[in-house]
C-alpha cells in the first residue's frame, strides 16, 4: 500500500523521458515517488483527488536569507549603499538567535503556502535556522555567511564556526537539512580565506554557496586589488568547480560565462532584487546558451520583498525578453526548468521532477481561478499568469506540509504574531 495517491490532475513531470500527463496520477511511499503515470493499480492510505488543479515538482529556491523576512519592507527605495550601512548592517547587528529561529519559521510558512519545497540559505545564527527548518518540514541547504575583510583572527573565527556548523547539521532533520560553506563574497572575504574554505569544503564533500558580482562596486573593487575581476580572481585560485553555487552573477563578460561553464558551477538567478536594489541584469540568456545551469533565487526579504517563486519565474522571464529585446528568450519551459530542475541540480537533491525514485517534494496548483481562465497552456499559465497563493497543497519528502490551504507543519497564528513582536523589539532598539 501507498501513503499517497494524487489523482485526476494535470501532472507536470518536468522529466523528459516522460513528458506531462493530461490527467496521471503520482504514488508516494515513504519519502520517494514510486509511480507516476496514468493509472497506479494498487490500494493508498491517502488518496488526493486533483481535478481541475496542476501537480509539479516543488519549486526551489537556490538564493535566500531566510531570517530577513523579519526586515521586509524595512527601508526600501534607498542607495545601496545607505540601505547597507545605514540601515540593514545596523539592525543586522541586533538579530539575536531566536529573531533568526523566528524570522526563519516566517519565511518557511511563506514558501510553503507559495509552492517553495526546498532553499539555500546563507545567514547568521545558523543553529536556530536549522531549528526552524526541521519543526517546519521543508528541505534546506544551509550555510554560516562566513567574512574576514582581510583580518587573520576574523577568518579563524569564522571558519572555526563554518566548520562546526557543516559537521554538525549535515543531514540532519532525517537529510532533509544539507549544509554548504559559505564564504560571502570575493570582496568581502580575503583570497587566502577563500582557499581555505575551498580546501574545507572538498574535505567535508560539502558544496559551496557565495555571492559573485552582484554590484559594479564589487568588479571595480576585484580589479584595483587583484587586476582581475571575482570569477577570474575564484578560478585562478582553484575556487571554482562544479560544488559551487553563485549567486547573483550579474557582472560577467563573455569569458567570465566560458569560465563558470567549464568549471560546471551553478548560478542563481535572483531578477526581483536585483532590480529592486538597482544592481544590474544578469547576462542568463548567454549563460542558458552555454549550457550552464542557471537557477532562481528570491533573495532575502530585505530586498524583494516576498518569497514568492511564481513571482520570480515571471519576472525572470520579463526582464531578459524586454532587456534584449527578443519576447522569445528565456521563454516559459526554460524558466519552470530554472525553478525546479535546475535548482534541485544546484543543491544536489533528487527532486525538481516527478520522477519514480526521486524525492517526494511537489505541488498542487488550483487551475480553477479568474486569473487561470481560460487554459491554453499550462507552463504559460504557470509562469505569466499563476501567484504563490494559487498553491493549495505542498508536500515535501512524503510529508503534507499544506492541505486545501491550510498550513499543517507550522502553527500560522503563532508565527505571525510572534514575527510582529520580533519586528518591534528590533524597531525599538534601532
Amino acid at each position: 500500500m501507498v501513503d499517497i495517491l494524487i489523482k485526476n490532475g494535470y501532472v507536470l513531470t518536468m522529466d523528459p523521458t516522460k513528458g506531462d500527463l493530461e490527467k496521471g496520477e503520482v504514488a508516494i511511499k515513504g519519502n520517494k515517488i514510486i509511480y507516476v503515470g496514468k493509472s497506479y493499480e494498487g490500494p493508498a492510505e491517502y488518496v488526493i483527488n486533483a481535478e481541475g488543479t496542476v501537480v509539479m515538482p516543488g519549486l526551489v529556491n537556490t538564493h535566500t536569507h531566510a531570517g530577513m523576512a523579519l526586515l521586509r519592507g524595512y527601508a526600501d527605495d534607498l542607495p545601496l549603499s545607505s540601505w547597507l550601512e545605514d540601515h540593514i548592517w545596523p539592525i543586522e547587528s541586533k538579530l539575536a538567535p531566536d529573531d533568526l529561529y523566528i524570522g526563519t519559521k516566517l519565511a518557511c510558512l511563506e514558501m510553503i503556502r507559495s509552492g517553495t519545497t526546498a532553499f539555500a540559505d546563507m545567514y547568521i545564527h545558523m543553529d536556530r535556522v536549522a531549528k526552524a527548518v526541521e519543526e517546519s518540514g521543508m528541505r534546506a541547504a544551509l550555510s554560516y555567511g562566513m567574512l574576514d575583510l582581510g583580518d587573520p583572527e576574523k577568518a579563524e573565527r569564522e571558519l572555526k564556526e563554518g566548520k562546526r556548523f557543516v559537521s554538525e547539521f549535515n543531514g540532519a532533520a532525517d537529510g532533509r537539512i544539507t549544509t554548504m560553506y559559505g564564504p560571502h563574497a570575493p570582496n568581502t572575504c580575503s583570497r587566502d580565506f577563500l582557499i581555505r574554505v575551498r580546501e574545507q569544503a572538498r574535505k567535508d564533500n560539502v558544496k559551496v554557496h557565495i555571492h559573485v558580482l552582484e554590484t559594479e562596486a564589487e568588479l571595480n573593487q576585484m580589479k584595483e586589488q587583484f587586476g582581475m575581476c571575482s570569477v577570474n580572481m575564484l578560478d585562478e585560485a582553484g575556487f571554482l568547480d562544479a560544488d559551487v553555487l553563485a549567486a547573483h552573477c550579474i557582472w560577467l563578460s563573455e569569458g567570465d560565462m566560458d569560465i563558470l561553464r567549464d568549471r560546471g558551477v551553478s548560478v542563481s538567478h535572483n531578477p526581483v532584487s536585483n532590480m529592486k536594489l538597482a544592481s544590474g541584469i544578469a547576462p542568463v540568456p548567454g549563460l542558458l546558451d552555454r549550457g550552464v545551469n542557471v537557477s532562481l533565487g528570491t533573495d532575502g526579504c530585505a530586498s524583494n520583498n516576498n518569497l514568492d517563486m511564481f513571482e520570480e519565474m515571471k519576472m525572470a522571464a520579463l526582464l531578459h525578453k524586454v532587456n534584449s529585446m527578443n519576447p522569445t528568450v528565456v521563454d516559459a519551459r526554460t524558466v519552470l526548468e530554472m525553478a525546479t530542475v535546475n535548482g534541485a541540480k544546484a543543491l544536489g537533491i533528487q527532486a525538481g521532477m516527478l520522477k519514480e525514485g526521486y524525492l517526494a517534494d511537489l505541488i498542487i496548483v488550483d487551475m480553477n481561478r479568474a486569473h487561470l481562465t481560460p487554459l491554453y497552456d499550462v507552463s504559460s499559465h504557470l509562469v505569466y499568469s499563476a501567484r504563490g497563493s494559487d498553491v493549495i497543497t505542498t508536500i515535501v519528502n512524503g510529508q503534507v506540509l499544506m492541505k486545501d490551504g491550510t498550513v499543517l507543519s507550522i502553527d500560522e497564528k503563532e508565527v505571525l504574531t510572534k514575527a510582529r513582536e520580533a519586528s518591534e523589539r528590533l524597531v525599538s532598539k534601532s
